[in-house]
C-alpha cells in the first residue's frame, strides 16, 4: 500500500504534497507528545512572525506586496524557490522510496529536477521582461486580455486548490504522529499561520520564511547524510554494498525499472513533472521579484543547485535508513512494520544519527516545510483573485490600488478559512488524484499557454483559450478515469483509462487544440495579435520601455 501511495501520489506530485502513506486514507496512531519539536517549532514560528511584522510596515504598495516590490537578489530568490519546491513529500516520500526500492528513488528525483533547465534557458528572461505580477500578464501580453486571465486565473486557482487540500491533510496527518497533537488542531493552526504570513507580510515574508525553511532542512539532511557516510567510511561501494545485503530485495534494489514498468507510464510522468514545474503558478510568480532578466536567471541557477544538491541527500538518507532503520527493532511495531510507515524512516534516521534534539529539529522543519509551501500558494491564489480577475478583467486595468489590496486580503481570508475546511473534510479519503490533477492541469492548460504566447508567432486568443480549455479538461476527465481515483477511490473494479498519468495524453491534446484553433483564426483580432509577436519578442529580449526594470 504505501508504495503504490508513493507512485501514485508523491511522484506524479512531484514534491508539494506530505506523504504519510496509509495516514491518509485512514486513523493514525497517536503518539507521545514530542515536546523538542513543539519547542523547536514555536522558535521558527516566533521567528517568522517576527519577520511578518517586518515585512508588513515596507507593505505600501501591490507591487510590495505581490512582489516585494522587486527587491529579492537572485541568489536570495534562488533559495526561496528552493524552499517553496523541497517540500516534506520530497524529504520522506524520496527517502522513503529509497528505503523501498533502492535505485528507483534516484530516478523519480530526477524526474523532480528536470523542469528547472527548460525554466532556466526558456522561460525565466522572458517572464521577467514581460511579466509584472503573475505569469497571466505574460500569456495576455499580445492576446485578449479578459479571455487570457480568466483561463489563466482558472487553471491558477485549480492548482492552487488541490494542492492546499494535499498540504492541510499531509500537515494535519504529520503533527498528529509526530508531535501528538488533534488533528483538527494542526490543520486550523496551519490556516491560522499562513494567512498571518500573507495577508500581513505579502511576498517579503513569504519569501523570508521559504528562506529560512531552505537553510534549515538542507542543514538538516546534509548532516543526516554526513554521519550516515562517516558509519560507512564515506565509501558509497560499502553503502550499497551493506544495504544489499540487509534489504530484502537484494541485488534488485539497485536495478531500475521496479516502479514504473510501462513506458507510456514513464513518459507521461516524466512529462507531468517537467512541464508541471514550468506551470506552477506559485513558482512562476516568483520571477517578478527580483529586479531584472539577469537576476531571474540567477534565481533558476540557484534553485536548481539547491535543489539537485537536496536530492542526492534524500538518496543517501534512504540507504542510511536501509542500514540503520530497518535493523534496527527500536522503529518497529510489534508486526514488525515500521512505525507510522515507511514514510516515516527519515525521522526515525534523525534519531538514530542526532538523538531526539535532533528528532526534535528534523521535525519541527518536515512541518516548518509545509508553511513556506502553503504561503506561497496562497498569495498564487490569492493574486489571481485580485490582480488578474479583479484589477484586470472587471476593473479594466483601472483599479485603484487600496481597493486591490483590500480585495487581495479578503480573498485571502477566505482561502485559509476553505483550506481548513477542506482538510477537515477530506481527513479520510485518499488525496493522491488531488495532487496529480493539480499538476497535470499546470503541465497541460498553464504551460502551453505560457509557452506558446512567448515563442508562436501565430497564437491567437482564440486558439490558447480552445486549446487550454481542452488541456485542463483532458486533464480532469482522464484522472477521475485512471486506476488512481477510478479503482482507489471510487472503488471500481477495473479503470476506464489505463494509466495513472493522464500528461502524455492532456498536454497532447493542449498543444493540437491550440495549434489547430490558432492557424484556423481568420479574424482580424487575430491579425493584430500576430503582428504584435514582433514588438513582444523585442521586449522579452531586452526588456526597452520599462518602468523601473520591466515594461508592463
Amino acid at each position: 500500500m504505501i508504495a503504490r501511495f508513493l507512485t501514485a501520489a508523491a511522484l506524479l506530485a512531484a514534491s508539494p504534497m506530505l506523504l504519510a502513506g496509509e495516514a491518509l486514507t485512514g486513523e493514525v496512531q497517536k503518539q507521545a507528545t514530542n515536546w523538542t519539536a513543539i519547542t523547536m517549532f514555536v522558535i521558527f514560528i516566533a521567528l517568522t512572525m517576527g519577520i511578518t511584522k517586518w515585512a508588513a510596515k515596507r507593505n505600501t504598495s501591490t507591487a510590495d506586496y505581490y512582489t516585494a516590490g522587486g527587491s529579492i537578489t537572485g541568489f536570495q530568490n534562488g533559495l526561496a524557490i528552493a524552499g517553496d519546491y523541497m517540500s516534506a513529500a520530497s524529504f520522506l516520500g524520496i527517502s522513503a522510496l529509497v528505503f523501498t526500492s533502492g535505485y528507483d528513488g534516484l530516478i523519480y528525483s530526477i524526474g523532480f529536477l528536470v523542469g528547472w533547465p527548460l525554466i532556466l534557458f526558456l522561460m525565466a528572461e522572458r517572464l521577467r521582461n514581460l511579466g509584472k505580477f503573475t505569469f497571466s500578464d505574460v500569456a495576455s501580453y499580445r492576446l485578449g486580455q479578459t479571455q487570457i486571465r480568466i483561463l489563466s486565473a482558472l487553471g491558477s486557482l485549480t492548482v492552487v486548490a488541490f494542492y492546499l487540500i494535499a498540504q492541510m491533510v499531509g500537515a494535519g496527518k504529520l503533527i498528529q504522529l509526530l508531535f501528538g497533537l488533534d488533528y483538527y488542531v494542526a490543520v486550523i493552526l496551519v490556516g491560522v499561520l499562513m494567512v498571518c504570513y500573507v495577508l500581513f507580510g505579502g511576498m517579503l515574508a513569504t519569501t523570508w520564511v521559504q528562506i529560512i525553511k531552505a537553510v534549515l532542512l538542507l542543514s538538516g539532511a546534509s548532516f543526516m547524510a554526513l554521519m550516515v557516510m562517516k558509519g560507512v567510511g564515506f565509501d558509497f561501494g560499502t553503502l550499497f554494498s551493506e544495504a544489499v545485503k540487509i534489504h530484502t530485495k537484494g541485488a534488485a534494489i539497485m536495478s531500475p525499472g521496479g516502479l514504473v514498468t510501462d513506458p507510456v507510464s514513464a513518459i507521461s510522468l516524466g512529462l507531468a513533472l517537467m512541464f508541471g514545474t514550468a506551470g506552477l503558478p506559485h513558482i512562476l510568480m516568483r520571477f517578478f521579484t527580483v529586479s531584472d532578466a539577469k537576476e531571474a536567471r540567477k534565481s533558476v541557477f540557484y534553485a536548481t543547485g539547491f535543489i539537485g544538491y537536496f536530492y542526492i541527500l534524500t538518496f543517501i538518507i534512504g540507504f542510511g535508513a536501509i542500514l540503520l532503520v530497518s535493523t534496527n527493532p527500536e522503529y518497529k511495531d510489534a508486526t514488525g512494520a515500521i512505525i507510522g510507515g515507511t514514510n516515516m524512516v527519515a525521522i526515525h534516521l534523525a534519531n538514530a544519527v542526532g538523538g531526539n534534539l535532533f528528532l526534535g529539529f528534523i521535525s519541527a522543519v518536515a512541518f516548518a516545510t509545509i508553511l513556506a509551501v502553503v504561503a506561497g500558494l496562497t498569495l498564487a491564489g490569492a493574486s489571481a483573485v485580485s490582480h488578474d480577475l479583479y484589477a484586470c478583467v472587471i476593473k479594466k486595468g483601472k483599479a485603484k490600488e487600496e481597493d486591490e489590496m483590500r480585495v487581495t486580503k479578503i480573498t485571502t481570508l477566505t482561502l485559509g478559512v476553505v483550506a481548513i475546511l477542506l482538510g477537515i473534510a477530506f481527513e479520510k479519503q485518499n488525496i493522491a488524484f488531488m495532487v496529480g490533477l493539480a499538476f497535470s492541469i499546470a503541465a497541460s492548460c498553464n504551460f502551453p499557454v505560457l509557452f506558446l504566447s512567448m515563442y508562436w508567432k501565430n497564437l491567437t486568443t482564440r486558439g490558447a483559450l480552445f486549446g487550454g480549455a481542452l488541456g485542463l479538461f483532458t486533464a480532469l476527465v482522464l484522472t477521475i478515469l485512471s486506476p488512481t481515483v477510478w479503482v482507489q477511490v471510487l472503488g471500481n473494479a477495473q479503470a476506464i483509462f489505463p494509466y495513472s498519468y493522464p500528461a502524455l495524453f492532456s498536454v497532447t491534446v493542449a498543444f493540437i487544440g491550440i495549434w489547430f484553433f490558432s492557424i484556423t483564426d481568420k479574424s482580424k483580432m487575430a491579425s493584430e495579435e500576430r503582428e504584435r509577436f514582433f514588438p513582444q519578442f523585442v521586449r522579452s529580449q531586452t526588456g526597452l520601455g520599462a518602468t523601473g526594470a520591466v515594461a508592463h
